[in-house]
């Protein structure tokens, strides 16, 4: 059942707006669990949000296209 959906049977409608930001959050928390997780078993994880990540591997496909 999609999420907007649930919320609205919940008794309270939600905006796309609130929605994509409960979403968000969310995929941060997520991320940051995951990366907890590979620290405790020893894995070295750096600290970089994942935009910035993408944005370099876009710059890099783009400047070998050219």
């Amino acid at each position: 059942m999609p999420l907007q959906l649930r919320c609205v049977i919940l008794g309270e409608a939600m905006t796309d707006q609130e929605l994509n930001k409960r979403k968000a959050y969310f995929a941060k928390v997520r991320l940051n669990n995951y990366q907890a997780s590979l620290r405790l078993e020893g894995i070295e994880v750096p600290n970089i949000p994942p935009a910035q990540n993408k944005a370099k591997i876009l710059e890099k496909y783009k400047a070998t296209k050219s």
